[in-house]
């Protein structure tokens, strides 16, 4: 669905995204134009040295009926002070990696972070957001199927 312009898609406040490049086919995400980043519920985090530079080893638990754990890894951005909703000010380790959408790939940098007391696993801020999409906040999952990840052009 497009804006009446037909220019940026619509979506609602929550849907469903994967995450491809961490193997994730399918995530609840809450799409908050409020956040400034974007954030990504981690069970365990580990940094490790890989070739000179930092990586990050973590643990997503996908699903709440039947979790299963999902052992990723990426290279790390930076680390940055994050304040919540809260505000609570943290230091998180961010990564970079391709949100996808139905058919549109946004490429984010996320916080790995503990959200076992949040709803929704993920987080879409609104710097990954921006000029990509519309959100309308009285709707949820726009998307008729789960998300699938398209061919990246290189």
């Amino acid at each position: 669905m497009t804006d009446t312009r037909g220019v940026l898609p619509v979506l609602g406040w929550r849907e469903r995204v994967a995450l491809p490049r961490l193997g994730i086919p399918s995530l609840k995400a809450k799409l908050d134009t409020g956040a400034r980043s974007s954030a990504l519920h981690v069970e365990s985090l580990e940094p490790f040295a890989r070739d000179g530079a930092t990586w990050l080893r973590f643990v997503l638990r996908i699903g709440r009926r039947h979790p299963r754990m999902v052992e990723c890894e990426a290279a790390a951005l930076e680390r940055r002070r994050v304040t919540d909703s809260g505000g609570h000010v943290t230091e998180r380790w961010f990564i970079g990696t391709d949100v996808v959408l139905g058919s549109l790939v946004l490429r984010a940098e996320i916080s790995l972070t503990d959200r076992r007391d949040m709803l929704f696993p993920m987080l879409l801020g609104r710097t990954a957001l921006a000029g990509r999409v519309i959100v309308d906040p009285s709707r949820s999952y726009t998307l008729a199927h789960a998300p699938r990840a398209p061919e990246r052009q290189r």
